[in-house]
C-alpha cells in the first residue's frame, strides 16, 4: 500500500450512497478554537444551510464546537468529499473576510461514519448536541448557541 497521509487512507475503498445517513466531523487547523467567537460559528452554520437549500443534504443535527464540528446528514446527491470541500472552502473564505485573517482554517480531510440501520438516529443526535455539555462549556445543552437537531 502506498504511504498516504491518514486522512487519504480513510477514503480507500469508500463510496457514497445517496439517501444514506452520515455523521461527519472535521477539525480546525491545529485545533485552534476559532469558533469561541459565536459570529464565526454562525458562518459555518450558514454553509450547512446553503448545502441543504442546494439539495445536497438533509441536515438532521449539528454542533459547531470551538475547534471542530459534528454534522449528521442524509446525503441527497453528490459525494461526501465534494460536500465537505464546499463547506470548508466557503466557510474559510467568509470567516477569513469577517475575521480579517488569512490562510487555512480547517485540517485536511474529515471523518465520516455511515450510520447503520440498527443505530438510533436520535441517540446519535443527542450525542452530537451534548458535546458542549461533555466538554464543560455549558451546564445545559440549551445554553450553547451553536447546535440544532430536527427532533428538538
Amino acid at each position: 500500500m502506498p504511504d498516504l497521509p491518514a486522512s487519504n487512507r480513510l477514503r480507500i475503498g469508500r463510496y457514497n450512497e445517496p439517501n444514506r445517513i452520515y455523521h461527519l466531523t472535521t477539525n480546525t487547523l491545529d485545533r485552534t478554537p476559532i469558533f469561541e467567537d459565536f459570529r464565526l460559528g454562525r458562518l459555518v452554520v450558514q454553509q450547512f444551510r446553503i448545502a441543504q437549500s442546494q439539495g445536497l443534504v438533509t441536515s438532521l443535527a449539528w454542533v459547531v464546537m470551538p475547534d471542530h464540528f459534528h454534522w449528521l446528514i442524509s446525503l441527497n446527491q453528490g459525494s461526501l468529499a465534494d460536500l465537505m470541500r464546499q463547506v470548508k472552502s466557503k466557510s474559510t473564505r467568509v470567516i477569513n473576510a469577517v475575521a480579517g485573517r488569512q490562510g487555512r482554517l480547517w485540517q485536511p480531510g474529515f471523518h465520516d461514519h455511515a450510520v447503520c440501520r440498527e443505530e438510533s438516529l436520535e441517540s446519535i443526535a443527542r450525542y452530537i448536541v451534548a458535546n458542549p455539555l461533555r466538554a464543560g462549556l455549558v451546564k445545559t445543552c440549551g445554553d450553547y448557541p451553536l447546535w440544532d437537531a430536527i427532533w428538538l
